[in-house]
């Protein structure tokens, strides 16, 4: 039997407390508890946190895990202007938007939003900006459309895709009073989620009117112009995204039936993470990597169902053995 020794070139070492800074792989026989650990990566997870006040889908998303910003969204058939605002567990009202609407994008921070676009019985091209008590107008969008992913700050926001008479490839770029064009996206696409900064932007999923098709198309936006980066290995409409262009996360939307599937990308290539636990479309999403925020969207029907993401890490883990 290979030992341990053999393989690391170490004995495992006896001590009477865990190590201040192990690394990774390190295992040690800690003498005072008679335990064998371990500093190993840990699953990823997501979790219940505390639902919306009003059950809706198409909404937008901004900020993070323990202070985001929820707001405008569908309801039935009606178009909102609710805004909520998360503290890690629960969910409080907020200032309304001026403009109802379903399906904007959705920018910056709790206390620094931004919504733009979206549909309340014709595409708009209204934009607002959100103070953590009220939102008040700001320059408008160039084209009119819904649909579209938005991601960075108020003052550097970036919107992307959606639809408008068809669907639309156009980027636009805010400034904190108005809005400009950047560079168009390779692929058109409606219903697509975004996360990043407006230098270093990521666009990915949604649904292409013309194929009538899911897409798992992924780009990336470096402040000028789109490349094509690594495609999700599920395509699919409606996702919601998180994180940076690095380090991003996409859960949720739909393929045929409404879908689950988490994934993580790394600059390069997505890889598959574990599931929602309740599988949403067209949901707000928030956070980073390693600690992002699903809330709302449609599981069959409008849902007020808040999940957090816990991403893989490294952490301290006591082994145990078996005879089975």
């Amino acid at each position: 039997m290979t030992t341990f020794k053999e393989i690391r070139g170490t004995a495992v070492q006896s001590v009477s407390s865990d190590p201040s800074n192990p690394e990774t792989g390190q295992i040690w026989y800690n003498n005072s508890i008679g335990v064998l650990k371990g500093y190993q990566l840990g699953a990823a997870s997501w979790a219940a946190g505390g639902n919306m006040g009003t059950a809706r889908r198409g909404l937008a998303g901004a900020g993070s895990q323990t202070a985001g910003l929820g707001f405008g969204g569908l309801v039935g058939t009606t178009d909102q202007s609710a805004t909520e605002e998360y503290d890690g567990s629960a969910w409080t009202a907020g200032g309304s938007l001026s403009t109802a609407r379903r399906l904007p994008g959705g920018a910056g921070t709790q206390t620094v939003g931004l919504c733009f676009g979206g549909f309340n019985g014709t595409n708009t091209t209204a934009t607002e900006e959100y103070d953590g008590s009220t939102w008040t107008a700001g320059g408008s969008l160039n084209t009119a459309r819904r649909g579209l992913a938005g991601c960075g700050l108020q003052t550097a926001g970036l919107g992307f895709g959606g639809y408008a008479t068809a669907d639309s490839t156009a980027t636009e770029e805010y400034n904190g009073s108005a809005w400009t064009a950047g560079g168009n996206m390779g692929t058109a696409r409606y219903l697509i989620a975004g996360c990043g900064i407006q230098t270093a932007g990521l666009g990915f999923g949604g649904y292409i009117n013309a194929t009538t098709s899911n897409t798992n198309a992924t780009e990336e936006y470096d402040g000028s112009a789109w490349t094509a980066g690594g495609n999700l290995n599920t395509a699919r409409r409606g996702p919601a995204g998180a994180g940076t262009q690095t380090a991003g996360l996409c859960f949720g939307g739909a393929i045929t039936a409404v879908t689950a599937a988490t994934e993580e990308y790394n600059g390069t290539s997505w890889t598959n993470s574990t599931n929602l636990t309740t599988a949403v479309r067209i949901s707000g999403g928030a956070g980073t990597q390693t600690a992002g925020l699903c809330f709302g969207g449609s599981d069959g029907a409008d849902t007020a169902v808040t999940q957090e993401y816990t991403g893989a890490a490294l952490a301290v883990k006591t082994i145990t053995t078996s005879t089975s």
